[in-house]
């Protein structure tokens, strides 16, 4: 992310969450609605902090503030750092529980200290945090306009037996860690997801080991049955959209550009009216340096 660009941005916290928020860059677009917030949660892996993921998956197209929250740590625990450990489970099963929960909460203080109107907004997130983002559409607890998850922890069980698979560790299931599975297993609440009425984007990786495109595929065809407006999209990537340790803002790797792309393009479709001589796919956050780097470039001004 450039400099000019986190400038821009606004830090705070909204009932006890951390965020970063990007304000409307967008020039050749304007809302076509009432959403003004597209809302973001980030994962157990890279990227797992606000800034990590704003600077990976920045949407600077979208003319609405896309906001990052941080996920909280597991009650008593150190913050999350993949779905590994006795507990893992357990811990992601609190995490993005508690997430959830709080989320109406950190939406009222983020409308004052925006000074963004009553109105739908727009929910994404990747890996864990799309289980958030799922949590928080399927309660109805808001009224949600869009949602895009990416590569998406939608069944814990399942993404526990590739973990045990990739690691040749064995997992000792309890009681509640299978209880907890279940509770946070999308699929069969697909219904849940679908009433809403959001339309609905998910995001596979093909190269993904933890939440193979198949598993995505799975979620898209409950969501189907149950009358969703969804679409899947696959990208070439594993799971992690950055590198290692995942915590700082850094120059977005390929995988994070075509995730940053996908969802960029979807929020215009939903959120924007995109002006006649922009038409066409919507603008990129990045420029490519001519050794095939990667960079961020800040916003435009007249």
């Amino acid at each position: 992310m450039s400099a000019d660009r986190m400038m821009l941005s606004r830090t705070g916290t909204a009932a006890e969450v951390p965020y970063l928020a990007l304000p409307p860059t967008a020039v050749d677009a304007r809302p076509s609605g009432a959403t003004r917030l597209v809302v973001v949660w980030h994962g157990f892996g890279p990227p797992r902090t606000p800034a990590a993921m704003a600077a990976a998956v920045p949407m600077t197209g979208v003319p609405a503030w896309r906001v990052y929250l941080s996920l909280p740590a597991p009650a008593g625990a150190l913050p999350p750092a993949g779905l590994g450990g006795e507990t893992a489970v357990a811990d992601f099963a609190d995490t993005v529980e508690r997430a959830a929960e709080r989320f109406s909460a950190v939406l009222e203080r983020l409308r004052r200290d925006l000074e963004v109107p009553e109105g739908p907004v727009a929910l994404a997130g990747f890996s864990a945090g799309a289980a958030v983002a799922m949590l928080v559409l399927a309660s109805a607890a808001v009224p949600v306009s869009a949602a895009a998850f990416v590569a998406p922890i939608a069944a814990p069980a399942r993404t526990m037996a590739q973990v045990i698979k990739e690691t040749g560790r064995p997992y000792a299931w309890t009681g509640p860690s299978r209880a907890a599975a279940d509770r946070l297993n999308m699929p069969s609440r697909a219904a849940e997801l679908a009433r809403p009425g959001a339309p609905i984007l998910l995001v596979a990786g093909s190269r993904d080991p933890l939440v193979p495109a198949a598993e995505v595929a799975r979620l898209h065809d409950r969501l189907a049955e149950q009358g969703a407006a969804v679409e899947t999209t696959t990208v070439q990537m594993a799971h992690a959209l950055t590198a290692e340790p995942g915590v700082d803002a850094l120059p977005p790797l390929p995988e994070a550009v075509s995730v940053d792309t996908a969802l960029t393009e979807w929020f215009r479709r939903h959120l924007a009216t995109v002006a006649a001589s922009a038409q066409g796919p919507a603008p990129s956050s990045l420029q490519t340096l001519p050794d095939g780097i990667p960079m961020c470039t800040g916003p435009h001004h007249d």
